[in-house]
């Protein structure tokens, strides 16, 4: 009886044990797999605040050039003329530097992982810091001719920053709403409700089988899936005939014993199917 007791003991042991390595198992790969996409989010944030303080140090460059063209202006030295051109010259190339490094940043946000707007904006708001900066060339520009500083080549750069100026603020305003309709399509959904023989008039239900085959998205109505979490289906018979998790929804009757649907957990309900389709009977 004794060895009988002490052979299931030990096959208990045996049998825990594997499951906990497996369990061990399964755990570190799901940690590698997060580590994974840290270190890639890591890399991306990374490249983007390199570029990002790059062009903050620009334009400090830019502000500290601008006070001693200032300064040079008001003075009576003899090599202020001189001293004025070299800071125009390096306003320029900063600036241009700056277009190209604003540019490598909008292609940096449009590869990246993050499809948030928060950046976008921060884009944006250096892009207008830049055009405020052409503007304030400019004036300098004008204001320097009527005292007869001349400085070669200045003119030409002038048009052609303007030129890039406006380019990069058309890419810019594309890129935004590229980004905002890629946020729109990743929040909609399509629902429909109807009876067995209404799905099936609208090849919806073909066959027993749900959107198997080429189907009219316009039957559907287009919702924002953050927004829209109760339907009321106005029936006293529900069936959901897309694939979605049990636990991220309920199906409750009011006094009427007509079915309302609501959506507890949208993230996860929408993850396996942007479609809803819900069977009913009138």
């Amino acid at each position: 009886m004794k060895k009988l007791v002490f052979m299931a003991l030990a096959i208990f042991a045996t049998l825990t044990a594997c499951n906990n390595q497996q369990a061990n198992t399964a755990t570190n790969e799901r940690i590698d797999s997060l580590q994974a996409i840290i270190a890639e989010r890591d890399t991306e944030i990374n490249g983007m605040m390199e570029n990002f303080n790059d062009i903050q140090e620009g334009f400090q460059a830019i502000n500290a050039a601008q006070n001693r063209v200032t300064v040079a202006k008001l003075g009576e030295r003899s090599n202020r003329t001189q001293v004025i051109k070299e800071n125009i010259k390096l306003i320029s190339e900063t600036m241009q530097k700056n277009r190209e490094r604003i540019k490598e940043l909008q292609a940096q946000l449009s590869k990246s992982s993050f499809k948030g707007t928060a950046l976008q904006r921060t884009i944006d708001n250096l892009q207008a810091q830049l055009e405020e900066k052409n503007k304030e060339l400019e004036s300098l520009r004008a204001e320097l001719a009527q005292k007869n500083i001349h400085i070669a080549q200045l003119d030409s750069t002038i048009t052609d920053l303007n030129t890039n100026v406006s380019n990069l603020t058309t890419e810019s305003q594309q890129k935004s709403e590229t980004i905002s309709q890629q946020d729109k399509e990743l929040h909609t959904g399509y629902v429909l409700f109807g009876t067995k023989q209404e799905l099936k008039q609208k090849r919806i239900w073909v066959d027993g089988k749900i959107l198997r085959n080429t189907f009219n998205r316009s039957y559907f109505e287009r919702i924002d899936i953050r927004e829209r979490q109760e339907f009321n289906l106005a029936s006293n018979y529900a069936k959901l005939l897309t694939t979605h998790p049990a636990g991220s929804y309920t199906l409750t009757r009011d006094a009427n014993k007509q079915y309302t649907l609501r959506i507890t957990n949208p993230d996860e309900f929408w993850s396996t199917s942007k479609f809803l389709v819900i069977r009913t009977k009138n």
